[in-house]
């Protein structure tokens, strides 16, 4: 029988750090995935319905997903599906203290204006699917600097994937009749972007534009699909894990930076956003060291 999943593990807690598997049905992803790292999924065949976070998306076509750490999302199909998924612990690839050589974060992850999935093309999936080769080879070695050569890998993967959704994205805006967002909504990203760790709710950003609270949650939810709310929350969530994986800060100080002047009611935020709290967040995805990895066989 053909292999099918390819994994490291973290020997200092036996949690997951790296894996490769193929699937060629919906049941690992028909109940809601809320992990501890990273996951792009390749759906090579198949179609249905994505959701993540507090929406939802049809696809039809062959697609690609990329998930951050506790993101919630789950698979609905009209039929079976296949594909590819790889898993990647932050410990193993951070992609916020790689950002700079990558420019992945915005593009693949962290993006709250956007789906968090494109389409992709035939020769797209060959070009990935040899590069996965070489990581499941890789897997399977037991030989000097296998993390670093891996990880070397991932990188060439993820710059591969930026490049095929920035041109799908290209692609898109050529074809698509309807105009470009309302200037009020790019006004609304620059002050989101500004404002974020002072002003936390949608009648605060309503105010800011000169523009009531309603008319404003209609644009937001016409052309992102969620509610302005979300869209402030999801934003502060990004910079708190931020902050929870990449400083040993204080949770105090990182409730006070965002913002929040009582530590528990940033918690009860968290965990309401994220599921788990502050403290679990950053002792599970950890903060900003490397392991090193041994093979797990299966």
């Amino acid at each position: 029988m053909e292999k099918t999943a390819f994994t490291l593990i973290n020997p200092q807690n036996g949690d997951l750090a790296f894996k490769i598997f193929s699937f060629d049905n919906n049941s690992p992803f028909d109940h809601l995935q809320r992990h501890n790292y990273y996951t792009i999924l390749l759906i090579t065949e198949g179609e249905g319905t994505l959701k993540a976070n507090l929406s939802e998306y049809k696809f039809s076509e062959k697609i690609m997903c990329c998930f951050t750490p506790y993101q919630p999302y789950m698979i609905q199909t009209e039929g079976e599906i296949s594909g590819l998924a790889i898993s990647f612990h932050p410990d193993f690839f951070c992609i916020h203290r790689h950002q700079q050589e990558i420019a992945s974060n915005g593009v693949l992850f962290n993006n709250i204006y956007k789906p968090p999935f494109f389409n992709i093309t035939d020769d797209d999936i060959i070009q990935l699917y040899s590069l996965i080769s070489q990581m499941k080879t890789e897997v399977e070695k037991n030989e000097l600097a296998k993390h670093e050569s891996l990880v070397l890998y991932l990188k060439i993967f993820v710059i591969n994937t930026i490049r095929i959704k920035v041109r799908e994205y290209e692609q898109a805006k050529k074809l698509l009749s309807y105009s470009k967002e309302p200037p009020i909504l790019q006004e609304l990203k620059v002050a989101i972007e500004k404002h974020y760790n002072a002003k936390h709710t949608a009648s605060e950003y309503a105010d800011l534009l000169n523009i009531t609270p309603k008319n404003l949650s209609k644009l937001v939810k016409s052309y992102y699909n969620k509610t302005l709310t979300d869209l402030i929350s999801e934003r502060i969530i990004i910079e708190a894990k931020r902050e929870l994986y990449l400083t040993s800060k204080p949770i105090k100080a990182i409730a006070y930076d965002l913002g929040f002047s009582d530590e528990y009611y940033f918690s009860r935020f968290f965990k309401k956003n994220v599921e788990v709290s502050p403290l679990m967040y950053r002792e599970t995805v950890g903060y900003n060291r490397d392991i090193s990895l041994i093979p797990e066989n299966n």
